[in-house]
């Protein structure tokens, strides 16, 4: 059994293993389904800020984060015009796949959370796109479609609450960098959470 494959049978969180990537990049365009019914696609928000945020509603790591701070997150990146897109990638039969757009709608009621968008992903096309490892893997777009920040939501890799204060939360940094027009000064921090439920080969 690879390493890897050691750790997460283990339940430790996936992060280690995950090389950085080039920043910036091109962000790949998608099409994708939304909690509504709507077909959403990243090309429709051409020219805004976009922050996707690979979630699992089933995931520790998720929890931990859902217990206020990604809603926050969310509350104030929107505040400031940026586009907030939720992606369930997990697929039929794995942890946190929603059978429906009620399911995912139901769930972000009951968070209070509030993305530009949820959008269902079961066959994992977008993360792959993106190869998204785990929930949460977070990345920021700029203005101009490119990647300027991918990894993790912050700088504690734990599944505890009490560990998000005091905690630097990255995504909050680059998202001030984009705003104030700077180079993204952390474009990668390995990402840290379950892994993405990606369906079986």
């Amino acid at each position: 059994m690879s390493i890897t494959r050691r750790l997460v049978a283990a339940g430790l969180p996936l992060a280690a293993l995950v090389p950085a990537v080039a920043h910036a990049r091109p962000a790949p365009d998608f099409t994708a389904v939304d909690a509504d019914g709507k077909t959403r696609s990243l090309s429709e928000f051409r020219g805004k800020t976009v922050v996707l945020e690979w979630t699992n509603e089933g995931c520790p790591y998720v929890r931990k984060h859902y217990s206020g701070n990604m809603q926050g997150l969310q509350q104030a990146a929107r505040a400031d015009g940026v586009v907030w897109l939720t992606i369930a990638s997990s697929a039929p039969g794995k942890q946190g796949h929603f059978a429906d757009g009620a399911a995912a709608k139901a769930w972000l009621n009951a968070k209070g959370a509030k993305p530009t968008a949820l959008l269902l992903d079961p066959e994992g096309k977008v993360a792959a796109a993106y190869k998204a490892k785990t929930t949460p893997h977070m990345f920021v777009i700029d203005r101009a479609g490119q990647v300027v920040y991918e990894g993790a939501i912050d700088d504690r890799p734990t599944n505890k609450v009490e560990d998000i204060t005091g905690a630097k939360n990255l995504v909050a940094a680059a998202l001030a960098d984009v705003k104030a027009g700077r180079k993204v000064a952390t474009p990668f921090a390995t990402p840290y959470g379950c892994s993405v439920k990606y369906k079986d080969a």
